[in-house]
């Protein structure tokens, strides 16, 4: 009697102990066991949020010696000498942790949500999360100009994609609960459910689906509710009353959009320049990098102490204070410049509160600007500042919806946001026709990836030649006679014959049609009718630089050699092979993205 047959055990990655039988299958199977896991990654987000924050304001005020309820940025009674070395320090033990973990952690481990979510099927490295998180803490709590939100989605990204691996989910399933991750990191580090949702949808999955419209939602609102029961969170105040809509208010809320649109490229261009002079630093590897940015920052913090830290509490203080114009301007121009010096020396961390920060400055500036010779046309300060701080945000995160919603939930205030909106989709549309990517995926166009967004590439970059080819085909020498190679294949039964030399090496194709169409060329080499002599492929070469080949070569078939400096035929590919498979492929991710 036959023993009884075992369903067989899912891949796992390794190290990755899987969950009971029933309970993955109740995820895979049940819509409502998918959203009962994106509640629990919300549940996940709204804790690790609130510890970090809270670990942060600690290190502010261990290391600054402030109150610990002060907002580092707004505290104007710090000591030169701490407002000098503690950067400084940081930079000594950012650079450290660098060197220790250089050839520890390193490639995909280091795949934030998107590039995860975008190449490798939402598998984000436990190690390279927990590294980065701890990076942007230390950035943040030595009083880096870094935000907080890079390490808040990275690590609750990394337990969305933990749980989804240990649930073995599908890759689509996968790259959800990465996005409920940020979704949960975005709504509980700003208050915002909505916002953190929408954050989701643009920037971390790349595609607003009704499937996944439920399990975001749930994460972002759990990890909402989480947050709120944890930290202390606020309205933003935005000072005098909302502009009335109008002609008028429309239209300078466009101009707004498009000085913020040029505001964005500029601050994006600054950090990728500043990562270039700091690159040329190569005394001790670079070891010293993070220490020179820490002692440029502190010196610009010793100018105004609005550059230390995200910029939470100055952002208050600057909207409500009626601040000068000249105050406005010198803040805009040191925060730019703190935000690129830590980022491009090696400080850890993102521009999203950055540009929040630097977009209500810009606004207010606007407003108080047009005050002067327009006070009756000039946009209320309160509406200018939200409707450039959504704008600027757009144009560096690349989310206008998300932008919106923030400008919402943070003001409370509905009116103040038609001006967010109008701002966000005009700065959206010029960054996008003349610079073409959000911070993110600039710094991706940087490192060489092409990668345009967070929509699933990865299973393109698996599609190659080695896993499309044919290894079944005719070969032939070439100084076979040409009657003896007509009577060997008939066009009935042979497409093509790939053509070898004496040596073994690749020396082209012959369609058989070609082959029979000869006549009276019985004694002459097989060798001469040759085609796509210089034209082949290699195993790794992915599917779009082979579909670029055919159109190149305008060739049915071409041939798959081993290598480029011995070039043995191993096999052939069809264009229309490689079409319908990239076609039927593509359809499938299609009906995975938008159904379970």
């Amino acid at each position: 009697m036959a023993p009884a047959s075992h369903p067989a055990k899912p891949a796992a990655a390794p190290g990755i102990r899987l969950l009971p039988l029933f309970l993955r299958n109740f995820v895979r199977n049940r819509e409502t066991g998918l959203v009962l896991v994106a509640i629990v990654v919300g549940l996940l987000s709204g804790v690790l949020v609130a510890a970090i924050s809270s670990l942060s304001q600690v290190s502010h005020a261990l290391l600054f010696d402030i109150p610990f309820d002060a907002h580092l940025s707004a505290t104007g009674v710090i000591s030169w000498q701490r407002t000098l070395l503690v950067p400084m320090l940081g930079g000594l033990v950012l650079a450290l942790i660098g060197l220790y973990f250089a050839r520890r952690v390193k490639g995909q481990q280091l795949a934030d949500a998107i590039e995860a979510n975008a190449l490798y099927g939402g598998r984000v490295s436990f190690r390279g999360s927990l590294l980065i998180s701890i990076q942007t803490l230390l950035s943040n709590g030595f009083g880096g100009s870094v935000g907080l939100e890079a390490g808040y989605t990275q690590i609750c990204s990394m337990f969305g994609s933990h749980v989804g691996q240990r649930l073995a989910a599908r890759r689509n399933d996968m790259r959800l609960l990465v996005a409920c991750g940020a979704a949960g990191a975005i709504s509980a580090a700003f208050s915002a459910p909505l916002a953190g949702a929408f954050y989701a949808f643009e920037v971390v999955l790349g595609a607003y689906t009704s499937a996944g419209l439920v399990p975001v939602i749930a994460s972002a609102v759990t990890a909402w509710l989480v947050a709120r029961q944890l930290t202390h969170q606020s309205f933003l105040m935005v000072p005098g009353f909302p502009s009335p809509v109008s002609v008028e208010m429309i239209g300078q809320t466009v101009l707004i959009g498009t000085i913020c649109a040029f505001v964005s490229i500029l601050v994006m261009l600054a950090v990728a320049f500043s990562e270039r002079c700091f690159q040329r630093i190569t005394v001790f590897k670079g070891f010293l990098r993070p220490i020179l940015g820490g002692l440029l920052l502190g010196g610009l913090a010793l100018l105004t102490p609005t550059v230390l830290g995200a910029g939470h509490g100055a952002m208050q203080i600057l909207l409500v204070s009626n601040p000068t114009w000249l105050l406005l301007t010198t803040t805009i121009v040191f925060k730019i410049l703190a935000s690129a010096i830590s980022l491009g020396s090696g400080f850890r961390g993102g521009l999203f509160f950055a540009s929040l920060f630097l977009g209500a400055l810009i606004g207010q500036l606007y407003s108080i600007v047009l005050t002067g010779p327009l006070p009756t046309l000039a946009l209320q300060p309160g509406t200018a500042a939200i409707a450039a701080l959504a704008a600027l945000g757009t144009g560096v995160l690349g989310a206008p919806f998300s932008m919106v919603c923030l400008a919402l939930e943070i003001t409370g205030d509905f009116s103040v946001t038609v001006g967010a909106v109008v701002a966000s989709s005009v700065c959206a549309l010029i960054v996008r026709e003349l610079f073409g990517y959000s911070f993110a995926t600039w710094r991706f166009h940087l490192r060489g990836e092409v990668i345009r967004g967070p929509q699933d590439i990865g299973w393109v970059r698996q599609m190659s030649a080695a896993s499309l080819m044919r290894t079944d085909f005719e070969n032939a020498l070439t100084t076979m006679p040409i009657g003896e190679a007509q009577k060997l294949f008939s066009p009935a039964q042979v497409r093509q014959i790939v053509l070898r030399d004496p040596s073994g090496i690749y020396a082209g194709i012959v369609p058989a049609a070609t082959l029979h169409s000869v006549a009276n060329q019985d004694d002459e080499q097989l060798g001469s009718l040759a085609q796509q002599q210089d034209e082949c492929l290699l195993p790794t070469t992915p599917v779009r630089e082979i579909l670029k080949a055919f159109e190149r070569s305008e060739a049915d078939v071409l041939a798959v050699v081993d290598r480029t400096d011995h070039r043995a035929t191993i096999g052939t590919l069809s264009e229309s092979h490689v079409l319908r498979t990239y076609g039927e492929e593509l359809e499938r991710r299609n009906q995975e993205l938008f159904s379970r």
